[in-house]
């Protein structure tokens, strides 16, 4: 598998890069880490109770992003701002299974837009690209595909199928579940972000996910294409 980008989604302000784990065991649900997901969780809930989102540069740097490539800022909130905000709401984040919680953590922490897809379920390899509107899109939770317009940056394999739509909406086909083995994380910034603070957290993803289920890792730069 192979991760490339086309160059006009960097020219937008997108900023990308990728992590993969291979041969973890993703049934675990250890006890140190579910301590460690609790203080965590207690802790961004009250660096985050009064947060202004539009006075966090990463935050609203996704949503300069969305103005910038004509993507409407109300119906699309980005991935991180929304786990933010359901955290402040509900003080606890929805534990799934572990792979997901620990990308999710980070993700809180970071305020990057992160995303999880099993490597087995996707179809020769992945290229972060404008939609021309012909892609099939099933979204998580849907049962038949929803229509794609044209001209959004959406991550895609060589079925032409989206498996994240922005950094917005992940899919069916390569969600994480507990007998995935094999996965790739999107680690997505903006115009604010720096290239260090992307590094280091796909460096966290490797580490904290090998530490606990297992496996290896590696970052991925993807190639850049016209």
């Amino acid at each position: 598998m192979n991760f490339k980008v086309e160059k006009a989604v960097l020219d937008s302000g997108v900023k990308i890069i990728f992590a993969v784990v291979e041969g973890i065991d993703n049934h675990r649900k250890g006890e140190e880490w579910q301590a460690y997901r609790t203080k965590r969780i207690a802790e961004l809930y009250e660096e985050y109770k009064d947060l202004d989102i539009h006075s966090a540069p990463v935050l609203e740097g996704f949503n300069i992003l969305h103005d910038n490539v004509g993507v409407k800022r109300r119906k699309n909130i980005p991935a991180s701002e929304n786990l933010i905000k359901l955290l402040v709401k509900r003080q606890e984040v929805l534990y799934i299974n572990q792979a997901v919680d620990i990308y999710n953590l980070i993700s809180l922490e970071s305020k990057l837009a992160l995303g999880a897809h099993n490597i087995d379920k996707t179809e020769g390899n992945v290229t972060l690209r404008f939609t021309d509107g012909t892609e099939r899109y099933v979204p998580l939770g849907a049962t038949e595909p929803t229509p794609v317009a044209p001209h959004e940056y959406c991550y895609c394999d060589d079925s032409n199928e989206i498996l994240c739509r922005l950094e917005i909406r992940q899919v069916n086909k390569t969600a994480v579940d507990e007998n995935t083995t094999n996965i790739f994380y999107i680690v997505q910034g903006n115009a604010a972000t720096s290239d260090e603070l992307l590094t280091e957290t796909a460096q966290k993803i490797i580490d904290t996910t090998t530490k606990y289920c297992g496996g290896t890792g590696r970052i991925v730069v993807p190639d850049v294409v016209s």
